[in-house]
Order: structure tokens, then C-alpha cells, then sequence
């Protein structure tokens, strides 16, 4: 049977997480020049390269299957180690979830694992329709994703459905829409995405109005300063009901379309690994977001 070359996957790992030869080098406390000798024996003992050389390096499918084993087998050891007398070092465990689970429930979620200190948590944050892309890569443990897709190796619970609502500020809409949220306001109202990713507003923009063409935006990737900038006046956007009830009850935002949402369901996908800080991380999300999101059938 072939050894495993746990260093040259090591070697792998370092380098698509920190994205360059010489930070992979500086984390594992080796040289660049021994980074790369690991890589390529690792590479000629796969029989294929796993890496291009771009800038980022990006993982081949080879590669992205590699580091997925890779870090599977950690979680798996670390686990190990610390049921073994004497404890060992922490757990590491990524997720990556959708800014605005981020900014609203995901806190709840993971205070627990988080505050008892033997279970390091890195939190990833991209659009919930390609999250899923970093758990397929091997990237993360799990994710909060709107896609149903499953992933080989990896199960799924349906966590429920985040609302949205097209809000504003008051003096934004008078401004803008004296005549309300229309097809023909929308092609020269300012709005607010979060970045290129984000087709929500798009989807509401063409679902409530029909029209499907451009219109000006501008483009912030905070949840919080979204929230801050609408209700400032720069645009109108899609804010989750979690987020922006408070400003619709005090009055600084208004909602543009009233009775009218958009409705985005929330899968976690996460690898078939069964250890006590995974069974509790995803125990803990599932019956978090569960509370906090909406769980009765859409009526649409």
C-alpha cells in the first residue's frame, strides 16, 4: 500500500488556504524552497499536478479532492487526540455561511463552541448561492447555502426560510418613488447590493416590476453597514426581516412593497464526520436557525 504523504499534503493545504508559496511557508515553519520540493513530490506521486499557478494558486479537481481528505482526516485526529489522556491541542473547524446568517442568528449558534476555548472556529462569509462551492472544494467542514445540490460524502437538513423585504429610508422613497416601486423609477433609482454575487435585488427588482434590465446601484459587502447605508438614504435594497424590523418600527425605514418579500430557503451541508465538536456545531445551527427563520410552506 502506498504511505500517505501527510507533509506534501500539508504542504497543499497551506498554500490554497493562505493563497501564496511563502505564506504557506511562514505557517508551517518550513522554507518557500521546501514547500515547493513537498508539492511536487506530492504532485509526482499523484501523478498529476494539483495546483495552478496562478495568482492565487487555485487547486485542480485533483487537488480540491486531495484537501478535502486532508482536512477530514484532521478533524477526525483532533477528535481522537482529545478523548486520549492529557487532552491535545484545539480543534480547527471551518464553515462558511451567508453574510446575513452572519449578522443575525449565527452568533446564537456558536457562542457555546466558541467561548469554551478547545474549538477554534473559522467563519467564512460569501453569497448563500456559493457557499456551497467551498464545502464541494474541501474548504470547509460545512454551510449555510440556498443550493440543494448534495455534495458526495456530505449530508443536508433544511434550516428554513430568510425573508427579505425591498426597504428604504422615507426620505429616500419620496425622493425616488413618489410614485412608488415602478418599472420605469427603478431604471434611475440608486440601490444597494452587496456585491457583484448578490442577485437578490435583480430577482425582487424583476419579480414585482418586470423589468429585467440594468439600473444603477452601488455596492457594499457588509451586512451591517448595508443596513446602516440604506437607512442613510444612498439606496434601497433587500434587508432580511431579522434585520430590518426594528427600523421599520421606529420609522427609519419603510418597506416599498408592502404585503411583497422575497423568500430565500437555507440548507446546512456538511461532511459525513461524526465527532463531538461536528455533532455539536451542527446541532447547534440546525436548532438556531430553525427558531429564527420561517419554517411554515411559502404561500406563493
Amino acid at each position: 500500500m502506498k504511505q500517505v504523504d501527510y507533509r506534501g499534503l500539508a504542504a497543499l493545504d497551506a498554500i490554497i488556504e493562505y493563497g501564496n508559496f511563502d505564506k504557506a511557508a511562514a505557517a508551517l515553519a518550513i522554507t518557500q524552497s521546501a514547500v515547493s520540493q513537498r508539492l511536487r513530490m506530492l504532485e509526482h506521486s499523484a501523478g498529476e499536478l494539483l495546483i495552478v499557478r496562478s495568482q492565487p494558486p487555485v487547486p485542480t479537481a485533483a487537488g480540491q479532492r486531495l484537501i478535502a481528505h486532508y482536512r477530514q482526516v484532521r478533524l477526525l485526529e483532533a477528535a481522537l487526540l482529545q478523548a486520549a489522556p492529557g487532552g491535545a491541542p484545539t480543534v480547527e473547524i471551518a464553515i462558511a455561511v451567508n453574510a446575513d446568517s452572519a449578522a443575525t442568528w449565527l452568533q446564537e449558534a456558536i457562542t457555546p463552541l466558541m467561548l469554551r476555548g478547545d474549538c477554534m472556529l473559522h467563519i467564512r462569509m460569501d453569497d448563500q448561492d456559493h457557499t456551497l462551492s467551498m464545502l464541494r472544494e474541501g474548504r470547509v467542514y460545512g454551510c449555510v447555502t440556498s443550493e440543494s445540490a448534495q455534495v458526495a460524502g456530505t449530508s443536508s437538513t433544511p434550516l428554513g426560510r430568510m425573508r427579505y423585504l425591498c426597504v428604504a429610508s422615507p426620505a429616500y422613497a419620496q425622493r425616488w418613488f413618489p410614485q412608488g416601486m415602478t418599472a420605469q423609477a427603478v431604471q434611475t433609482a440608486p440601490v444597494l447590493i452587496f456585491d457583484r454575487k448578490d442577485a437578490l435585488q435583480q430577482r425582487y427588482i424583476a419579480q414585482y416590476t418586470g423589468y429585467t434590465g440594468s439600473f444603477p446601484h452601488h455596492a457594499y459587502a457588509s451586512s451591517d453597514g448595508f443596513l446602516r447605508f440604506v437607512a442613510a438614504g444612498f439606496g434601497y435594497g433587500m434587508l432580511p426581516v431579522l434585520q430590518c424590523a426594528a427600523g421599520l418600527r421606529d420609522g427609519t425605514l419603510i418597506d416599498l412593497t408592502p404585503g411583497h418579500y422575497l423568500d430565500v430557503p437555507l440548507i446546512w451541508h456538511r461532511w459525513d464526520i461524526d465527532t463531538p465538536y461536528t455533532r455539536q456545531l451542527s446541532a447547534r445551527i440546525i436548532a438556531t436557525a430553525q427558531r429564527w427563520l420561517l419554517q411554515e410552506a411559502a404561500p406563493h
